[in-house]
């Protein structure tokens, strides 16, 4: 990764943004830049079409539970022509947990965000598909958040007996 090319994506990004560019930081060698939710679609698409992102790697959830901003959604970008990889983070609120999807940027999109839904529970509104993608569309729980028992779901699974018999 060159400093120099990651330094000159990153003015042409703070400038797109302005004011709606939270935090600017580096996760290993790599920028991590936390955007505000409203600015997704279009930040996504200026990455995309004028810095050259082209390639979505990941999209994947957090829980930071403690925190004000609960959930967290990041997106792993790569630009193949400049060698560089970025990741996009948008801070997601507990009680409306919904992001617009970017699917029709990135078709890669379409199970990445499925996972998040399933695991998360955070929505994607204009998802092609939005259903679960690993558990029962009527499981009512959603086991990546830090409120998931770390047994599972109670009485849904017969557990051993842990206890040493005495004989």
């Amino acid at each position: 990764m060159n400093s120099e090319t990651t330094e000159k994506l990153l003015q042409k990004l703070r400038e797109f943004l302005g004011d709606d560019l939270v935090r600017l930081y580096y996760d290993y060698k790599y920028p991590v830049i936390t955007l505000k939710r409203d600015r997704l679609t279009e930040t996504c698409r200026f990455m995309k079409d004028e810095l050259h992102f082209i390639y979505l790697n990941d999209v994947f959830g957090t829980d930071r539970f403690t925190s004000e901003d609960r959930f967290e959604v990041f997106y792993h970008l790569i630009s193949l022509r400049d060698h560089q990889r970025f990741f996009l983070k948008v801070l997601v609120d507990e009680n409306n947990p919904v992001l617009p999807s970017v699917c029709d940027l990135w078709k890669s999109a379409n199970w990445n965000e499925r996972e998040v839904y399933d695991m998360y529970g955070i929505h994607f509104e204009g998802h092609p598909d939005l259903r679960r993608i690993f558990l029962p569309e009527d499981f009512k729980y959603y086991p990546l958040r830090k409120e998931f028992p770390l047994l599972g779901v109670p009485g849904s699974l017969e557990l051993p007996n842990t206890t040493p018999d005495h004989d």
